[in-house]
């Protein structure tokens, strides 16, 4: 068994593995390193690519398209390592990238995922909206992070080069012990893409597992490669999986309050999208709402489950407020100006 492989779960991505492959090869290689590229039944030239000009890289080639979530379950499921890195297709790398966190994993078994300081390829820097220097929730599940609260993304002048429990590490490129992947159940397929990961972290965090950032270790990514940010279907995936990840996770105490205020605050949102001329990211948020009513009793299992497996509930990587109210009316853009994290 391999000590780490890094799995790189590629659609039609031949270009970005053109670009940003090489990089892979060159800083990550050694003896007790495998780097393995899972594709999701591209209709591109990835396949002949890979063959053609890196033979020596395994390949994993599904039979359909199973989107970020399932095409990792399903992959992940052929690979046999101690530590799995989860790798976008478009992430630059650089010498040095991974041994920092597995280094840090190695000492540190209550620790079972780890992500990297995470930079925008074309800016490098700033950080990267993916997934910064670690993520967090609020307490109506809006995601955040150490360098980035909604669309304000902060110049790393390495005022956050500590190492630092989160709530969630980025898929963009996500460290995890293969162990605690599958104990969790891994990602939930039925996400298909966006906001798997989230999901994922915070059942691991509910059920005592730490998760931090090594921001040691430095990465850059582009971000927005497959679905761009003004694509309804991205909003809709991101809507209708924020949703069921809140009912799959949230406590009894509190999941009628936030799930209620939720509603509200998404139908603000499509309003938002209408009156800014943007009718089908709107409609998306609707479709959103309304495909989480039709599945949401299909989850009754799942969060008795994680309900169940739960030995804490009041997490520290949640943020007791609303990061919507810092933002917008107390003029809170910065991680640092949070209260309870700086």
């Amino acid at each position: 068994m391999i000590k780490t492989a890094v799995v790189i779960l590629n659609w039609n991505g031949v270009k970005l593995l053109e670009q940003f492959l090489p990089s892979v090869i060159q800083y990550t290689l050694s003896d007790d390193v495998e780097i393995i590229v899972a594709d999701n039944c591209s209709t591109d030239n990835s396949i002949g690519f890979l063959k053609e000009t890196y033979p020596q890289i395994r390949r994993i080639v599904l039979p359909e398209n199973y989107g970020y979530a399932d095409g990792y379950n399903q992959s992940l499921k052929q690979i046999e390592a101690k530590y799995f890195v989860l790798l976008n297709s478009d992430v630059e790398v650089g010498e040095g990238w991974l041994q920092p966190i597995v280094d840090f994993l190695d000492v540190n078994e209550d620790v079972v995922a780890a992500q990297p300081k995470l930079l925008a390829q074309r800016n490098k820097s700033y950080f990267e909206y993916a997934g910064a220097a670690g993520g967090f929730l609020d307490k109506y599940g809006y995601p955040f992070c150490r360098g980035r609260i909604f669309g304000e993304i902060e110049q790393d002048k390495g005022q956050y080069d500590t190492i630092t429990d989160v709530l969630w590490a980025t898929g963009a490129c996500m460290v995890i012990r293969a162990r605690d992947f599958f104990d969790a159940g891994g990602f939930d397929a039925t996400f298909f893409a966006h906001m798997e990961e989230i999901d994922l972290c915070w059942r691991l965090n509910s059920r005592g597992k730490r998760i931090v950032c090594i921001p040691s270790s430095v990465v850059y990514h582009v971000g927005g490669a497959t679905l761009s940010e003004e694509s309804p279907r991205k909003t809709f995936l991101n809507f209708r999986n924020n949703l069921l990840m809140l009912y799959k996770n949230l406590p009894e105490d509190s999941i009628d309050r936030v799930l209620n205020k939720r509603i509200l605050l998404d139908y603000i949102a499509a309003l938002k999208y209408a009156l800014t001329g943007k009718m089908p990211n709107a409609k998306a948020v609707h479709a959103a709402h309304k495909e989480f009513r039709q599945i949401k009793q299909s989850y009754t299992l799942a969060r008795r489950e994680n309900l169940e497996k739960a030995t804490q509930s009041n997490l520290k990587t949640i943020y007791p407020k609303s990061i919507l109210a810092d933002f917008y009316f107390r003029g809170n853009k910065f991680f640092s100006r949070l209260q309870k994290f700086c």
